[in-house]
């Protein structure tokens, strides 16, 4: 069988398991008129935002595809790569987010039934977005190999896909994150530290937006995030593909035998075949998810490991046989092989630096005591120290990756990490549906038992989405990092021509390590400034509403979606635009080289700031939730009142900025290989 009918064919399965289980949600229940109420405010709100989005985001794609068609070293089918990578990583955001909004009613009312039944529906919902990102993914490579493979300009075509991709997740995830959070934070603030009234309490106006944000945020923009993760990955997998054939560190051939063109192709088909693995595994891993009635944390995150380290194993094993498929050298399964186990460990890193299982958010906890300053500070250090696992392990897959198979090892060891992307997006995804179920019974004035269940998914998800965080930030740096290789053998530069004396080099460098913190700037405030509004909105509304602190009078709701959506929408344009233009002034203005040297500052410095700001916001929320099981005196309590706080510093971090991170320093390296055809030969200004 051809390797590209095995790819379509993953493709249309993993899109098949997304159609079988969006029916078996859709078919649940939606509980009573009162959950159906909230859930159908929510849904409104959420499609509202992203359609309001979208279309500036067509506005533009369209002026980017113009830009790039005009560009003689590029041309027409670049720009025409660029809007289909941008529709089709829009496409899969919305999806998943159509499924997640429809999802958290059915949530509610399987919760009701039992913890395993609320655990099944949440987790089906989030296996629509996980399976959609890598079917259409590996779907719309295909297209563009089945169209363009003959081309002699394939490989600067093929970026522009990415490029499409990576631009409109930079949007919807920093648009979604400040929304989000801005929601969160103001409901917070005003709810939980100034009125005293429980989480998700019907009486606070900002907790449909709150709602709403979970949705467009951690489900549309994760899922934008994500899939642009993994096409890149293949995409500088297929790049390297060129200098595959013969290994010039090695001295050999990474596929011995095979004729310079046939090997050529098996060098662009592998990564694709790989990823076909992993959708297969990550279908088998998705239905051997279950739980039984235990609300204990460590029962929870065995059912999602039982499924995403079978599925891990899974994808081993298919990885193996379509290296031995297309007779590559076996160096190149050990590098995938590393790419794999490194992406499993740097997410049981985040779960033990995030979860209220181990010690780290523990001690955020018992600091909690003494005040909201302790809080900050033990959970600013927590995520600080978290960074250093994942660099290492990311280290030590480069080291081992290219050791076996050069550079072209470096990028199929990110493809190994991003493989089993189907399942661990599920297990993300089924978080914000988790939190919006039981809000929903919060507002609808369920039993505590419910709420108590609800709650354990909540948590699970807090600590599955921390991971899955700590999972994509991990891949993003072997991604950009193969990407950067790329990039430089696009225009052909070499080891000896990059030089850490070179004043462009290092002009590069420092411009390159600024851009994350600048960019954490924009967006922070971002969210700081909305919450300003959502905040006094709030206050507003409990001082001029009479009787709504009694509930004899309703808020309005409206209000607080409507401040959200236009700030965030507004608010959203800067960053993006920043990321976009910064590598392209400086590979103008400094060259090539130097443009080399930024990428490298970009995605050091990138790549710790998103994993510290990930996983001390998840700390953080942790640390409240553990509190709000009844340590330290529980809920109401002034050890969790500066929990509260934590948690409110914390969630801008671990959902605007930190999230947004990955995608920022992927782009910029995706920009660059797509600026190479201009730049190869070109000084540049200075």
């Amino acid at each position: 069988m051809e390797p590209i009918v095995i790819t379509i064919i993953s493709g249309i399965s993993a899109l098949a398991i997304a159609v079988f289980m969006a029916y078996y949600v859709l078919k649940q229940t939606q509980g009573s008129e009162r959950i159906m109420e909230i859930a159908a405010a929510i849904k409104e709100g959420a499609l509202a935002f992203l359609g309001r989005e979208y279309r500036i985001l067509a506005i533009f794609v369209v002026i980017i595809a113009i830009i790039l068609g005009v560009v003689p070293a590029l041309g027409w089918l670049v720009g025409l790569a660029f809007v289909f990578g941008a529709i089709s990583s829009g496409l899969a955001g919305f999806v998943g987010m159509s499924i997640a909004v429809r999802a958290n009613s059915r949530t509610a009312a399987a919760a009701q039934k039992s913890l395993n039944q609320g655990l099944r529906v949440s987790f089906r919902s989030g296996a629509v977005m996980g399976m959609c990102v890598v079917g259409i993914g590996i779907l719309g490579l295909s297209i563009l190999y089945l169209t363009f493979g003959d081309n002699p300009d394939f490989l600067k075509i093929i970026p522009g896909f990415g490029f499409g991709a990576s631009s409109v997740a930079i949007f919807a995830r920093v648009g979604g994150g400040i929304y989000t959070k801005a929601a969160d934070t103001g409901a917070d603030i005003v709810g939980k530290v100034e009125k005293g009234i429980p989480e998700d309490d019907p009486r606070n106006a900002a907790v449909i937006a709150d709602f709403v944000g979970d949705n467009v945020g951690d489900v549309a923009g994760m899922g934008a995030d994500l899939f642009e993760s993994y096409v890149d990955s293949i995409i500088a997998a297929m790049t390297l593909g060129l200098i595959a054939v013969f290994s010039t560190t090695l001295g050999k051939s990474l596929f011995p035998g095979i004729p310079e063109e046939l090997a050529m192709s098996r060098a662009w088909f592998l990564p694709l075949l790989v990823a076909a693995g992993g959708i297969a595994a990550s279908i088998i891993g998705i239905f051997l998810v279950r739980v039984g009635e235990k609300l204990e944390m460590v029962a929870l995150l065995n059912a999602l490991r039982r499924g995403t380290f079978s599925a891990s194993i899974l994808t081993a094993i298919f990885s193996f046989l379509a290296v031995y498929f297309l007779k590559a050298d076996i160096g190149v399964f050990w590098a995938i092989l590393v790419g794999l186990t490194a992406g499993v460990l740097i997410g049981e890193s985040t779960n033990f630096f995030t979860s209220y299982v181990y010690k780290p958010t523990l001690r955020i906890a018992e600091a909690s005591q003494t005040g909201a300053g302790t809080n900050i500070v033990s959970g600013f250090a927590n995520g600080l120290m978290s960074s250093l696992p994942p660099v290492i392990l990311i280290v030590a897959a480069i080291l081992v990756a290219h050791h076996f198979a050069d550079v072209y090892g470096v990028a199929m060891a990110g493809v190994g990490m991003l493989a089993t992307l189907g399942i661990q997006d599920a297990t993300d995804a089924f978080g914000p549906v988790a939190d919006n179920a039981g809000g929903i019974i919060e507002m609808s004035g369920l039993p505590e038992e419910i709420r108590q269940r609800t709650d354990a998914l909540d948590s699970l998800g807090n600590t599955t989405a921390a991971t899955g965080k700590g999972f994509a930030i991990g891949a993003a740096g072997l991604t950009a990092l193969a990407l950067l290789l790329s990039y430089s053998q696009a225009v052909g530069i070499g080891l000896s021509d990059i030089s850490l004396l070179d004043p462009h080099v290092i002009a590069g460098l420092f411009l390159g390590a600024v851009l994350p913190a600048v960019f954490c700037a924009m967006t922070l405030n971002a969210v700081g400034k909305t919450s300003f509004s959502i905040v006094n909105e709030v206050r507003r509304q409990f001082r001029e509403i009479p009787g709504l602190m009694e509930e004899t009078a309703k808020p309005e709701y409206a209000k607080c979606v409507d401040i959200c959506t236009r700030d965030a929408i507004r608010q959203m344009i800067a960053p993006g635009i920043i990321t976009i233009v910064s590598p392209v002034v400086v590979g103008l203005v400094l060259g090539p080289i130097a443009l080399a040297g930024f990428l490298m500052g970009a995605i050091s410095s990138g790549l710790i700031l998103a994993i510290a700001f990930a996983n001390a916001g998840g700390s953080w929320d942790n640390a409240k939730k553990w509190i709000e099981t009844g340590a330290y005196n529980g809920k109401g309590s002034e050890a969790h009142k500066a929990a509260v706080v934590g948690d409110t510093v914390g969630d801008p971090m671990k959902d605007t900025a930190g999230p947004s991170l990955n995608i920022m320093i992927k782009l910029t390296a995706i920009i660059a290989l797509v600026m190479a055809p201009v730049l190869a030969g070109f000084a540049g200004l200075i």
